[in-house]
C-alpha cells in the first residue's frame, strides 16, 4: 500500500515537497480566504462535513466563528511576521473542522460495533466476534486519538493569541501513528472481510450500506447516509494527508516560536512513517500496476454525468491504458487547485458493455422539455445582461454575480439534458450508467476502450493507498480541463450560427462490401449535441447516393457531425449494449461551421471521411436575420406565399385544401411516427409537393399516400412558414406577445381569447382545425414522443412569427439583447402563446360558429 505515486506520476521527497504539481490539501495564503469559505477544501476535508455529537453547541459556535472572517492574500515565503502568525490560526481552524469532519465518520464507524458485538454471543450472531475485531480493527483507538487531539486543540484556538502553543499536540499525534500503521495493514483484510459477510448476511449488507453520518447543524438532512467501505477508507485517506498539514503549519510557524521545533519533529516521525510504508510495498505495487517496463498513460477524459440510484451526478471520467477511472471533482469551476474524488474504477480486463441476462432495464429520469428550454432562456438573459454591464463598465463585483448565476443555470442544465445510456459493466455483473447527450460519443467511448482492451492483458488491481495517488495525479494528468460550460470560454470564443443550415448528403464511397446504410446528422446547441436529420436506408450497395436535402435549425451551433449506420432488419434480436437497436455505426465524422465559410449564398461542397468511408455533403447558410422574412409569392394562382384569405375565397373553403390533405394524411398514418413534425422530412420530396400543391396537380393525393409521412409534416409546417402574413397576423402579434405575460391567470384567459376571436375568420377557423389536430397528435405521446410543449415549439415560430424583420415582442429598454439570444426569448414567447391554447380544454367560441368551423370545411 505504497503512498508515494507509481507509473510516472508524482513522487513525494523526503524535504515533504512533491515534484511536479502537488494535490492542494493544505493552506496557501494565495487562497486561504477561498478555502475558508468553502469546507470541501480544506485540508483533508470530505464531501460531507459534520458535526461530531460529543461536541457542544458552545464549541461548534466557536468553531463557526473561528472559521469566519476576512484575509489579505500575501506570499507565504515572503510574509511578515503577523501576517504569517495570523495565518497559523486560519490553517488551525481548518483542522479543527476538519478533525470534527473525521471524529464524526469514525462514531458512524463505531456505532454498529457494539450491538454486533453483544449479538456475535447470542444464538442469532450477525458476525463472529472475529470477523467483528477484523473489520473494526483499531478504530476504536483511532477514535480516542482524534478525540484527546481535537479537544486539546479547541480551547487553545478558541483562546487564540500569537503566542499560543499547539505543537506539543501534534508532536504527540505523530508519536501514535503506530495504530495508523495497523489499520494500515489490516484494511485490505477488514475490507475483504466486510464485502464476504454482506454476501453471506443481508442484515448486515443493510447496515453497512446505510450507516448515519451526522451532518451540519445547519443542514437539512441532519443524517447522511454512508458505506461501510466509504467510512472505513477514511482513515486511509487520512494518513495520506498528515505530511502535508503539518508542512503548511511549519511553514507559517517562524523559526523563533516555541513551537517551531516541535513541528519539525512531528514532520520527521511522519514522514519517516510513510517512508517505511513506501518501502516496504513498492515491489508488490509495480507487479500489479501495468506490465513491467510499462508506465499508465491517460488516453482520454471527459466530463460525464452519471446515474446513481435514479439521481444525476457530475462526474468526470478518466481512461487509462489498463482501467477506467470515474472521479468527482471536489473543486468548483473558478477556483485553482481543483481535486478529485475517486467514485470507483474498472480494470480494463474486466470491463464489459454487456451485462448479464437478469439485468434490469435502465430507468432515466427525464427533464420535461419546457423546462429545458426555459432554462436556456434565462442563460440567454443572463449572458446579455453580462454583455450589457460590461458595456457601461460596471463593476467586477455586479459581473462576478450575474456569472455566478450563469453558472448554476449552465451547471443545471449540463446535469438535465444529456439521456442517451452508456452502461458498463465489471465482471461480477455490477454495472455503472452515464447519460450523454448524442450517439456520437457514446460510440468515441466504446470504440477506444474496446480498442485497448485488445492491447491490455493484465488485471491491474489496485490498492486504496495507490487509488488515492492515481486520483490525486488526474489533476495533473487531465486533458478536459473545465466542465463545460461558457462561463469558461474565452471572451473572442465564437457564439456559434443561428439561423438555417439546408444541408444535402449526396453519398458514400469507400465501403468494401454491400450494406444497407443510412447517415444522421447532429449539431450542438448550447454545449449539448442532439440529432436533426436521418436519411432514408438505401439498400444493399457500395455506393448509396441518398441525395437527400435537410433543414437544420441551428441556436449558437458551431459543429456539423455526420454518422454513418448498417441498418439491421432482425427484429428479434436486441442489442444488449444499450437495448434500442442493432443498428451498427460504420463510420462518423464532423466538421466545424465556420461562418466565414458559411457566409456566401452559393452551396459549399465538402467531404467528410470517417473509418475509410468518404461522405459527399453540400451546405448553405441562412441566418436568423434574414430567415425571419416571409416573402410573398409571385405566382398569382399558387397557394405557397399566398394570403390565407386568397386561397380560401378561391377555394370556396374554410380551411386551406393543403391543410385539409396535410392533417388527413399524417391522421391516417403519421400519428404514432416517433418525432412527427420534429424530425426532418426529405427536402426534395417537400419541393415535390410544394410544386404540385402550387399548380393544383390533380394526382397530389396519391403523391402523398407515397411519400414519408415526415416529407408530409415538413410540406404542412412550410406552408405555414411561407405565409405572407402570420397566422396569427403582424397587427395582433404584439398584443400576443404581451398578453402571455399577464401574471393574473383571469385575466390573461380572457385577453387571450379576445384576441383569438379577434383573427380575420379564415385564420381563426385554420388556427381551431390544426389545433384540434395537434391535440390528438399530444394523445398518443407515450409512441410519438410529441408532447404539447414539443409541437408548440415546432409550431409556435411558425404560426406566429411576424413578417416584419425587424419586429420583436416586448422588451425592456434598459436591457439591449443580442441577436442570437434576441430570437432566443423571441422565439420562448411564440412557443408560450400556442402552448397556452393547447393547453385549454375547450375554446369557448358561440356553438354555432364552434360547428361551422369544424365540421364543415366547404363554403
Amino acid at each position: 500500500m505504497g503512498l508515494t505515486s507509481f507509473g510516472g506520476f508524482n513522487d513525494f521527497h523526503e524535504d515533504g515537497h512533491f515534484t511536479g504539481t502537488p494535490p492542494s490539501y493544505g493552506y496557501d495564503a494565495d487562497r486561504a480566504e477561498e478555502q475558508r469559505r468553502h469546507h470541501d477544501i480544506l485540508p483533508y476535508i470530505d464531501d460531507s462535513p459534520s458535526s461530531s455529537p460529543h461536541l457542544s453547541s458552545k464549541s461548534r459556535s466557536s468553531r463557526d466563528t473561528l472559521s469566519s472572517g476576512s484575509l489579505e492574500s500575501s506570499k507565504s515565503n515572503e510574509c511578515d511576521l503577523e501576517k504569517g502568525l495570523e495565518m497559523r490560526k486560519w490553517v488551525l481552524s481548518g483542522i479543527l473542522a476538519t478533525e470534527e469532519t473525521y471524529l464524526s465518520h469514525l462514531e458512524a464507524l463505531l456505532l454498529p460495533m457494539k450491538p454486533l458485538k453483544a449479538a456475535a454471543t447470542t444464538s442469532q450472531p450477525v458476525l463472529t466476534v472475529a470477523q467483528i475485531e477484523t473489520i473494526f480493527f483499531k478504530v476504536p483507538e483511532l477514535y480516542e486519538i482524534h478525540r484527546e487531539f481535537y479537544d486539546g486543540l479547541l480551547p487553545r484556538v478558541q483562546q487564540w493569541s500569537h503566542h499560543q502553543r499547539v505543537g506539543d499536540l501534534f508532536q504527540k499525534l505523530a508519536s501514535q501513528l503506530g495504530v495508523y500503521r495497523a489499520f494500515v495493514d489490516n484494511y485490505e483484510m477488514a475490507v475483504e472481510t466486510a464485502e464476504k459477510c454482506c454476501q453471506a448476511n443481508t442484515q448486515f449488507a443493510e447496515i453497512s450500506e446505510n450507516l448515519k453520518v451526522r451532518s451540519p447543524k445547519d443542514s437539512k438532512d441532519q443524517m447522511a447516509k454512508n458505506s461501510l467501505e466509504a467510512l472505513l477508507y477514511k482513515p486511509v485517506d487520512r494518513v495520506t494527508r498528515s505530511t502535508l498539514v503539518l508542512h503548511d503549519l511549519l511553514k507559517h510557524t517562524p523559526t523563533s516560536h516555541p513551537d517551531h521545533p516541535l513541528l519539525q519533529d512531528a514532520l520527521r516521525i511522519s514522514q519517516n512513517f510513510l517512508s517505511s510504508i513506501n518501502e516496504e510495498t513498492t515491489p508488490r505495487r509495480q507487479s500489479m500496476t501495468v506490465k513491467k517496463g510499462e508506465s499508465r498513460q491517460l488516453l482520454r477524459d471527459s466530463f460525464m454525468v452519471e446515474l446513481v440510484e435514479g439521481a444525476r451526478k457530475l462526474r468526470h471520467v478518466f481512461l487509462f491504458t489498463d482501467l477506467l477511472l470515474c472521479a468527482k471533482l471536489k473543486k468548483q469551476i473558478g477556483g485553482k487547485n481543483q481535486q478529485y474524488d475517486s467514485k470507483w474504477y474498472i480494470p480494463l480486463t474486466e470491463l464489459t458493455f454487456q451485462g448479464p441476462e437478469e439485468t434490469e432495464p435502465l430507468t432515466i429520469p427525464q427533464v420535461p422539455d419546457e423546462e429545458l428550454d426555459a432554462m436556456k432562456v434565462k442563460i440567454s438573459h443572463l449572458r446579455s445582461e453580462i454583455q450589457r454591464e460590461k458595456r457601461a463598465n460596471k463593476g467586477s463585483k455586479v459581473i462576478d454575480r450575474l456569472r455566478k448565476k450563469l453558472s448554476e443555470q449552465e451547471s443545471l442544465l449540463l446535469l438535465t439534458s444529456p439521456s442517451m445510456p452508456l452502461r458498463v459493466y465489471n465482471k461480477n455483473g455490477k454495472s455503472y450508467s452515464f447519460l450523454i447527450s448524442s450517439d456520437y460519443e457514446r460510440a468515441e467511448w466504446r470504440e477506444v476502450i474496446k480498442e485497448q482492451q485488445k492491447k491490455c492483458l493484465k488485471t491491474s488491481s489496485l490498492t486504496s493507498m495507490e487509488l488515492q495517488m492515481l486520483t490525486s495525479s488526474c489533476v495533473k494528468l487531465q486533458t478536459v480541463h473545465h466542465i463545460p460550460l461558457s462561463i469558461n470560454k474565452e471572451e473572442d470564443e465564437s457564439p456559434g450560427l443561428n439561423g438555417f443550415l439546408n444541408v444535402i448528403v449526396h453519398s458514400a464511397s469507400g465501403l468494401k462490401q454491400s450494406l444497407n446504410l443510412y447517415c444522421t446528422l447532429e449539431v450542438d446547441s448550447f454545449g449539448f449535441f442532439s440529432s436533426k436529420a436521418k436519411t432514408r436506408v438505401y439498400r444493399y450497395t457500395t455506393e448509396p447516393k441518398w441525395n437527400e436535402e435537410f433543414e437544420i435549425d441551428l441556436e449558437g451551433s458551431q459543429t456539423l457531425r455526420l454518422l454513418c449506420y448498417e441498418k439491421s432488419y432482425n427484429k428479434t434480436k436486441q442489442n444488449k449494449e444499450d437495448g434500442e437497436s442493432t443498428d451498427r455505426i460504420m463510420g462518423k465524422g464532423q466538421i466545424p461551421l465556420d461562418p466565414h465559410t458559411l457566409q456566401g449564398k452559393d452551396w459549399q461542397r465538402t467531404v467528410i471521411p470517417m473509418n475509410g468511408i468518404e461522405v459527399k455533403l453540400s451546405m448553405k447558410f441562412t441566418s436568423r436575420e434574414f430567415s425571419l422574412k416571409r416573402m410573398p409569392s409571385r405566382k398569382p394562382m399558387g397557394v405557397f406565399g399566398v394570403k390565407i384569405s386568397t386561397v380560401t375565397k378561391r377555394e370556396r373553403s374554410k380551411v386551406p385544401y393543403i391543410v385539409r390533405q396535410c392533417l388527413e394524411e399524417i391522421e391516417r398514418r403519421g400519428m404514432e411516427e416517433v418525432g412527427i413534425y420534429r424530425v426532418s422530412g426529405v427536402a426534395t420530396d417537400i419541393q415535390a409537393l410544394k410544386t404540385a400543391f402550387d399548380t393544383n396537380h390533380k394526382d397530389v393525393s396519391v403523391m402523398m399516400s407515397e411519400m414519408d409521412v415526415n416529407a408530409i409534416a415538413g410540406t404542412l409546417k412550410l406552408y405555414f412558414r411561407e405565409l405572407p402574413e402570420p397566422l396569427f397576423t403582424d397587427e395582433l402579434y404584439p398584443n400576443f406577445a404581451g398578453g402571455i405575460t399577464l401574471s393574473d391567470s383571469v385575466a390573461k384567459e380572457s385577453c387571450m381569447l379576445n384576441l383569438l376571436l379577434s383573427l380575420p375568420e379564415p385564420n381563426l377557423v385554420t388556427f381551431l382545425f390544426l389545433l384540434d389536430h395537434l391535440k390528438r397528435v399530444a394523445e398518443k405521446e407515450s409512441i410519438n414522443k410529441m408532447s404539447l410543449h414539443n409541437l408548440a415549439t415546432v409550431f409556435g415560430p411558425t404560426l406566429l412569427r411576424p413578417s416584419e424583420k425587424d419586429s420583436k415582442i416586448p422588451a425592456n429598454p434598459t436591457q439591449p439583447i443580442s441577436m442570437g439570444d434576441s430570437w432566443s426569448l423571441e422565439v420562448m414567447a411564440q412557443v408560450q402563446v400556442l402552448l397556452y391554447f393547447l393547453q385549454l380544454e375547450t375554446i369557448p367560441t358561440p356553438d354555432s360558429k364552434r360547428q361551422s368551423i369544424l365540421f364543415s370545411t366547404e363554403v
